[in-house]
Parts: C-alpha cells; sequence; structure tokens
C-alpha cells in the first residue's frame, strides 16, 4: 500500500493532496495518509462522505482511504 506522507502539513493540505492523488487511481485503490494536523480526522471523514470513500484510523496520525467511487 502507497503512504502520502502529510506530517506537518496543516488543514486543508492534506485532504487536497489526497484528493488529487486518488482521483487517478481506479476503485479498490488504498492509500496510507500520514497526518498530525488535528483537523484531519473530522475532515477526512467529512470528505468520505461527500465523495463516497472509505476512512480508517490506524492509529493517532495514520489513515486509511479506500477508493470505492469516481
Amino acid at each position: 500500500m502507497e503512504t502520502l506522507d502529510c506530517l506537518g502539513k496543516r488543514c486543508p493540505l492534506p485532504v487536497i493532496e489526497l484528493a488529487r492523488k486518488i482521483s487517478r487511481e481506479d476503485i479498490g485503490y488504498k492509500i496510507n495518509l500520514l497526518s498530525d494536523d488535528p483537523a484531519s480526522a473530522p475532515d477526512l471523514v467529512a470528505w468520505a462522505r461527500m465523495t463516497g470513500n472509505s476512512v480508517l484510523r490506524l492509529s493517532q496520525n495514520s489513515f486509511e482511504i479506500t477508493k470505492l467511487a469516481n
């Protein structure tokens, strides 16, 4: 699984970088996003709900995103 390192980047950069990266990938693609911004967890949940994708929090600063929709 590929990792997108957004440690040290603040909102909204982690979600923007994720959206840019995942848009080029096929459905079923998984990526591990690293982010230490406290806003990342709620931002990712909202982004996943709006885009039809999935987010799973693996640890404090690690999230697994699965592309479920285009």
